[in-house]
């Protein structure tokens, strides 16, 4: 068991330059998304723009990225399913998930794949922690995990996705956490092609948290992880 809930990895700039953030208000279709995403990552790489961080919703929808197994999407006709070029396999985006797509310039951090994506899962984790969450990862499995305990009941559930990829050393597409989707709608595939845990989110485990507060903690967690970060204006 890999546990980085005391000690999230650093990821900051050394110019500790700010990174711009912003969140829609209204659901962003997927396409859309992407495409604001590569316009923004491409600008990026030549300068032409700085870093974002995009916190948005999208409506109900499947995504499939590069190890997507065709098996494992169960039902085709429930909702939309849009191929992804993120690493992973079938994830669903909905409402009440928080989707955070992460723009970030690795040439000015290190160019350290690994280390990046310990930062993700490090300010997932260090976000939780915040509303009393234990959030671990484990060897294998994609994303920020959940141990659920009571008299004769244990189990692991999947609380945050991550996904990323990159293009000239800029990431785009990021992290999504479960704040209170439907998660029934997961039913229609294999999270990640995992078959043997479930799928949680922070309401579902008790805790009536508010969007706008996740907001908050992934905000003050984001700093801590990969430094200063600006309120700025949505792409979409």
């Amino acid at each position: 068991m890999l546990d980085r809930s005391l000690s999230p990895v650093r990821f900051a700039r050394p110019d500790d330059r700010a990174v711009e953030w912003a969140v829609s208000a209204a659901p962003v279709g997927y396409p859309e998304a992407v495409a604001a995403m590569e316009t923004r990552a491409e600008a990026i790489a030549a300068g032409e723009a700085g870093e974002l961080v995009w916190l948005l919703e999208h409506p109900p929808l499947y995504t499939a990225g590069v190890s997507a197994k065709a098996g494992d999407l169960l039902d085709a006709e429930r909702f939309p399913v849009f191929p992804s070029g993120r690493g992973g396999q079938f994830t669903y985006h909905g409402p009440g998930q928080r989707v955070a797509y992460v723009m970030l310039d690795l040439r000015e951090r290190g160019r350290d794949v690994r280390a990046f994506v310990a930062a993700l899962e490090g300010w997932v984790i260090d976000a939780l922690a915040a509303f009393g969450v234990r959030g671990e990862v484990r060897p294998g499995r994609v994303g920020v995990w959940v141990e659920r305990k009571a008299p004769g009941f244990a189990r692991e559930d999947k609380i945050a996705a991550i996904g990323v990829k990159l293009r000239k050393w800029v990431s785009f597409h990021g992290v999504s956490l479960n704040v209170e989707p439907d998660l029934e709608h997961f039913s229609g595939i294999v999270p990640c092609g995992v078959t043997e845990h479930g799928v949680t989110s922070l309401v579902d485990l008790g805790l009536p948290v508010t969007m706008d507060e996740a907001d908050a903690a992934l905000k003050a967690a984001f700093e801590r992880v990969f430094g200063p970060a600006w309120s700025g204006k949505a792409p979409a």
